[in-house]
């Protein structure tokens, strides 16, 4: 996004209203609704849900965890939280800026359930937005 939006973010400037609220409320809507939305996805008891921002010059990145009372993981329950978050965002600074991207969504961590825990690790030729600034 553009530094101006990034900044009116910041400032809770934009027109619309809480930007980082709004869509932290969205993004935990969106975990509590994952498997209305993705074919074949069996519906999961979620028992929290957090969303952390980081705001960059250029940037804001978006952070969820998901915990819940299942037998499978919350990896899809995540995933739908940090790219709803990341569209809200977008619709509400998107008079301000559609120069805006969103990009890079990601899993990083997973425990509990029936598969092992699992972390990723950093390859090579990937970065990280600290490392792209």
């Amino acid at each position: 996004m553009l530094s101006a939006t990034a900044a009116r973010v910041a400032a809770n400037e934009i027109n619309k209203g809480d930007v980082l609220g709004t869509a932290r409320f969205a993004g935990v809507q969106a975990a509590k609704l994952a498997s209305s939305l993705l074919p074949l996805s069996h519906p999961v008891i979620v028992s929290k849900v957090s969303v952390d921002f980081i705001i960059g010059d250029t940037y804001i990145d978006v952070e969820a965890s998901v915990d819940g009372f299942d037998h499978s993981g919350v990896e899809m329950e995540a995933l739908t939280t940090v790219t709803v978050t990341a569209l809200t965002i977008y619709d509400m600074c998107k008079s301000a800026d559609r120069t805006m991207m969103i990009g890079d969504v990601a899993l990083w961590e997973r425990s509990g359930g029936r598969q092992y825990p699992w972390h990723r690790e950093m390859t090579p030729d990937e970065t990280t937005i600290d490392e792209v600034q």
